[in-house]
């Protein structure tokens, strides 16, 4: 068993977030060659969906991209770091495909596009201890996926961490490779985090749909529940 937890010091920057979080566990993450299809339609489904957000031509203009631009603005960030939800839809922005990676992982994608919304998992067995939201002290070890050299979270940074050091930083921008969702994971955690009223709604229905399909496609029950400030503690 173990615990995530929402420190203090993230309620401070962020009093009135929420997370949603999913807990999936005993589940086989591969894919057969027939579902390849299914998750690539899947995502191209989610990414026409997504189009709804970027009404603005000024890209940096929409609304999805200017609330969390301006939410990256309230803490210490590493310079260009920019929100998940930002980098998919810069994706759809430019036409791009999304290729299927791994069902966890396709499956979160999908789901982040079609609500505007930041979604990261991890592997709850790589993860030393509890798993934590916060502010860095700086320092922290940190392997960027696709890196070869430790980039270390700086001081007031909001980071994902455990006792072995960061697994996510500025808040939802990268990941480390560490804790990194793939084929062999059994055990995981999806996050969904939102900043006001609205991307919350988003937030509770992108949950419940992922839930759907993580119920159907892996064939077991999932754990959600709600983080926030009056509720900052989840034990699975």
């Amino acid at each position: 068993m173990g615990k995530i937890i929402i420190d203090e010091a993230f309620w401070d920057v962020f009093p009135g977030a929420q997370l949603n979080i999913l807990v999936i566990t005993n589940i086989q993450n591969h894919c057969s060659k027939e579902k390849q299809a299914y998750f690539a339609e899947l995502l191209k489904d989610a990414s026409n969906e997504a189009k709804q957000y970027l009404t603005n031509k000024t890209f940096s203009q929409n609304t999805v991209i200017d609330e969390w631009r301006k939410a990256f603005s309230q803490f210490k960030t590493k310079k260009g770091a920019r929100s998940s939800i930002e980098a998919l839809l810069k994706r759809v922005n430019q036409d791009r495909a999304f290729t299927p990676i791994n069902p966890l992982v396709d499956i979160y994608n999908s789901i982040s596009l079609k609500y505007a919304v930041p979604c990261g998992g991890e592997d709850l067995q790589l993860i030393s201890g509890d798993l934590h939201l916060g502010k860095a002290k700086g320092g922290e070890s940190f392997l960027p996926l696709g890196a070869d050299q430790d980039a270390p979270a700086l001081p007031e940074e909001i980071i994902y961490y455990d006792n072995e050091g960061a697994i996510c930083r500025c808040l939802n921008w990268r990941e480390a490779q560490r804790t990194m969702l793939t084929e062999e994971t059994t055990d995981a955690v999806l996050v969904i985090e939102s900043i006001n009223e609205d991307q919350a709604l988003r937030a509770e229905q992108a949950m419940e749909e992922m839930k759907v399909l993580m119920n159907s496609f892996f064939q077991t029950e999932c754990v959600i529940t709600t983080l926030s400030k009056d509720n900052s503690c989840f034990e699975y």
